[in-house]
């Protein structure tokens, strides 16, 4: 047995001409807050708040970022901004200092290499000991 299945469930129905029953309530609502706004302040005080309230109105009812209703991203932007925020602070090392680091002891080995210098387990501990105290220096 066939059933049929139901395509296109995210696109809305026309219900009022070329709108749908949201742009409609956003024009609608845009429209109505403008005029009462008209009526209170007159339309030299006003022009300002019913620009802003229109141009809100139409950009609800219109504009579309990343094939999304513009509501949506006025949601998340509240809840991002009313919710709690946790910061974690993170020491980070300074990466010019570890690659002059790197330079200094490849330079050092290269000359080493050229002096044909052998480094017995007295010396070498000694070099490890001076790189540890060095580094400790450069901590602080």
């Amino acid at each position: 047995m066939q059933f049929k299945v139901p395509q296109f469930l995210d696109i809305e129905d026309k219900i009022f001409g070329p709108f749908t029953f949201s742009q409609f309530v956003y024009l609608a609502g845009g429209a109505g807050l403008g005029f009462v706004i008209f009526k209170l302040m007159g339309l030299l005080l006003g022009a300002i708040p019913i620009l802003a309230i229109a141009g809100l109105a139409l950009a609800l009812t219109f504009y579309r970022p990343n094939n999304k209703p513009l509501v949506n991203m006025i949601e998340s932007g509240m809840k991002y901004a009313m919710q709690d925020k946790l910061y974690i602070w993170k020491r980070r090392e300074n990466k010019k200092f570890k690659k002059e680091e790197i330079l200094a002891s490849k330079n050092k080995e290269i000359s080493m290499n050229q002096n044909n210098i052998r480094l017995t387990g007295s010396k070498l501990k000694d070099l490890a000991w001076s790189l540890d105290v060095l580094d400790l220096k450069k901590e602080e």
